[in-house]
């Protein structure tokens, strides 16, 4: 299956097929059921029908902009593509495409529609995975406003930001909680890592950042031992930890933490699903999410 379905009416499917080809999607015909069976999987949805229509269909479907599928509507005469869900996600690249076979895209994302680039735009064009998320709508707010500014950190560094900044890390599936004993040397931790990730089969190019408590930002040889892999580092407040829901008892109860390695891994994932509980390597603690 195609990231990408083209969803059509019987008579529209002539047009239709002219947008699956150009875009190198799939094409499905409409029936009851489709927006339901085709939600999950798919990445991106061009529906040719009535905006109402749509609408109706993935309504009940709707759950986070992070994990729904880009959606744009197609008007029946041909002339519109209107990004519905998730135009920075996606949905607003596809309707400006669209604009090769002569529909006019309708962006209503304030950024884009003010000629201005997201947070989201510019974490894709840098290849890149926002951690923070809930930053987004802040930031993008002071886009609009110009406010918004870039502070390129080449590292190795320590940044310390706000709710309100979003931080920007090199593009990965996976997400590292670690956890350590005091006095670990790199060594150690990097011995740890290679062998938690050897054992999950995820190349470390394929890992987005490691997090840790921030009880911790005062150990050199985890600090030094992250670095030394050319990884991203950062420390969790305790408030962040405590609010996500483990799999594994933890001893870190009494330093008042749910837990290290499940909990940051868990943070910092893009879907907040782990795969690997964690498990305890020597003198580091290990656990990974996506």
């Amino acid at each position: 299956m195609k990231d990408t379905v083209v969803i059509a009416l019987p008579r529209f499917l002539p047009d239709a097929q002219r947008i699956a080809d150009y875009l190198d999607a799939d094409l499905r015909e409409y029936q009851a059921g489709i927006f339901a069976e085709l939600f999950p999987s798919s990445h991106r949805i061009v529906a040719l029908m009535s905006m109402g229509i749509v609408v109706r269909g993935i309504a009940p479907l709707v759950r986070d902009k992070w994990t729904d599928p880009a959606v744009v509507v197609v008007t029946p005469d041909f002339s519109y593509a209107v990004p519905l869900l998730g135009g920075h996600h996606g949905a607003n690249d596809i309707a400006k495409k669209l604009a090769g076979l002569g529909l006019v895209p309708v962006i209503s994302t304030a950024t884009e529609a003010t000629g201005h680039d997201s947070v989201e735009a510019i974490a894709k064009r840098a290849d890149c995975d926002i951690v923070n998320r809930d930053s987004t709508r802040a930031v993008n707010a002071g886009i609009l406003d110009g406010t918004t500014k870039i502070y390129p950190v080449p590292g190795p560094g320590i940044v310390i930001a706000g709710p309100d900044v979003s931080l920007l890390v090199h593009h990965g599936e996976y997400a590292v909680g670690i956890g350590c004993r005091k006095g670990v040397t790199a060594g150690e931790v990097t011995n740890a890592v290679r062998a938690a990730l050897a054992e999950a089969g995820i190349a470390q190019n394929e890992v987005m950042l490691f997090a840790t408590t921030a009880k911790k930002c005062n150990e050199t040889g985890l600090i030094e031992g992250i670095a030394a892999l050319s990884a991203n580092l950062i420390f969790l407040d305790d408030d962040t930890i405590n609010a996500q829901i483990t799999a594994t008892p933890s001893k870190a109860t009494r330093i008042g933490l749910v837990g290290v390695a499940e909990p940051c891994a868990l943070a910092v994932g893009k879907h907040r699903e782990l795969v690997m509980k964690k498990k305890v390597f020597g003198k580091v603690t290990i656990a990974i999410a996506r």
